[in-house]
């Protein structure tokens, strides 16, 4: 079980000892943070980088300095279910995210959480942008972009430069757009009154140690003191089942809602998904009141000039008639199949695999067997061999899947650029994490765009 969550806000941390465990993005926002309440925390990370900052190692004297401490504010990707967090409890130390400390002081009448397994930063990147055509002022940020609470967000990323005392963050926002990761969503101990769920699948078994810890950590985000509204997909029956653990009101929205309607094509996001997550955007306005979220028009002008995160089918470029379409943000098997259902009538030569966390490919092998398109599956290490067990087993004798175990990316795009000519696509959306080969998902971006270009003649 999660431990009771802690009802702290950042200003109550003045004149505590203050620790500060992980020392990435969001640890340097919560150590700017706390400088600009004039706090000095004690930084501790499991592997401390070269820089400026004395970060001692977890392993090495961190752990100590952290049991010191009266709150210790950690950073996401370290779970709360980790032995030293249980002996951070254990010694009555308060364990703390920065997000979680933000929301306790937020006017959350003007906030909406964003949360899901997939389709989280696209919904939440879609209300900010139709906030903002409808005129009204959004930060869209948490989990994407910007932390609300970083003082270096009133400045911009240069920060306030100089020796000038960094600026305290913008409080000038009509509403406050902020995704949710399911790591964050143990770090709230209070939720706005509006908030939307996006999508459900298995995924960071390992941060959370079960697949039905990882769903209620995933949806308490909607369900802590002050919820009053889930706006949730309805097409996912795994949520429907959950439904006790959402808000005490529930809108379910389906791809299907709004038949004929167009105002979303302005957005120029493909597939179904795409479609629910732009309705869930709608939803989530009207829920929040803002004006012209119920006129198409208007929704129709504020949708123009949306543009589409990195990442998310996005075309890269074609060559000798092939496709490319980058789609490395997709980690676990949902979008994958969601990524394929959006080009229904494409051969599509599919890489997949990656960092293998343990969870179940069955469905992707019955979604590609399904497919009445001709399709490629082309297999990465480290989850490929699991990926290709799981076709063997659904796959008829009679019908063999066409799967295809590759070394390294620039096999994969070799052999599916090869297959694909000279009208296919070569698609990458690998339903599985970048890490252990690249560094993260923009990085193995980076590298199917030049095996991409490598494909061009010469």
């Amino acid at each position: 079980m999660t431990a009771e969550r802690p009802k702290l806000a950042w200003a109550d941390l003045r004149g505590a000892r203050v620790g500060i465990w992980g020392f990435g993005r969001e640890g340097s926002a919560n150590l700017r943070k706390l400088r600009s309440m004039g706090v000095e925390p004690v930084l501790v990370d499991d592997a401390p980088a070269a820089g400026d900052e004395p970060v001692l190692a977890t392993g090495d004297g961190g752990l100590d300095a952290l049991l010191r401490c009266d709150v210790v504010v950690k950073t996401p990707g370290i779970s709360r279910y980790r032995p030293e967090a249980e002996r951070l409890r254990a010694a009555g130390v308060v364990l703390a995210g920065g997000l979680g400390l933000w929301l306790q002081e937020a006017d959350r009448d003007r906030v909406v959480l964003v949360t899901g397994t997939k389709g989280k930063s696209t919904t939440s990147s879609v209300l900010g942008h139709l906030i903002t055509g409808l005129g009204r002022r959004a930060m869209v940020g948490g989990n994407i972009g910007a932390l609300p609470y970083d003082p270096d967000e009133a400045a911009g990323s240069a920060g306030t430069g100089g020796d000038a005392p960094p600026a305290p963050p913008r409080t000038d926002y009509d509403f406050w757009v902020i995704e949710v990761s399911s790591y964050q969503a143990t770090d709230l101990a209070s939720s706005p009154p509006v908030t939307a769920v996006t999508s459900l699948h298995p995924d960071h078994l390992p941060w959370h140690g079960d697949v039905e810890r990882y769903y209620r950590d995933k949806l308490s985000a909607c369900s802590q003191p002050g919820a009053e509204l889930t706006v949730a997909n309805g097409d996912s029956d795994l949520i429907r089942e959950r439904a006790a653990l959402l808000a005490p009101r529930v809108a379910w929205v389906s791809e299907s809602d709004e038949p004929g309607a167009t105002w979303m094509d302005e957005l120029g996001l493909p597939g179904r998904h795409n479609r629910r997550n732009a309705l869930i955007a709608r939803r989530c306005l009207l829920a929040l009141g803002v004006p012209g979220a119920d006129d198409d028009a208007a929704l129709r002008a504020a949708a123009s000039g949306y543009v589409r995160l990195p990442s998310r089918l996005t075309t890269i470029g074609v060559v000798d008639g092939v496709s490319f379409v980058d789609d490395s943000l997709s980690t676990n098997v949902l979008p994958t199949l969601a990524a394929l259902d959006a080009f229904p009538g494409s051969r599509i030569a599919v890489i997949v695999g990656g960092q293998d966390r343990g969870i179940d490919y069955a469905p992707l092998a019955a979604g590609v067997l399904a497919r009445h398109a001709p399709t490629l599956v082309l297999t990465l290490p480290d989850s490929g061999p699991r990926i290709s067990a799981a076709f063997s087993s659904l796959a008829p004798p009679a019908h063999p899947a066409d799967v295809r175990d590759c070394p390294d990316l620039d096999a994969a795009v070799a052999a599916g650029f090869a297959w694909a000519r000279p009208d296919g696509m070569v698609l990458l959306s690998p339903a599985a994490p970048s890490f252990g080969h690249f560094r993260d998902y923009r990085d193995r971006a980076e590298a199917f765009a030049r095996a991409m270009r490598g494909c061009a003649p010469a």
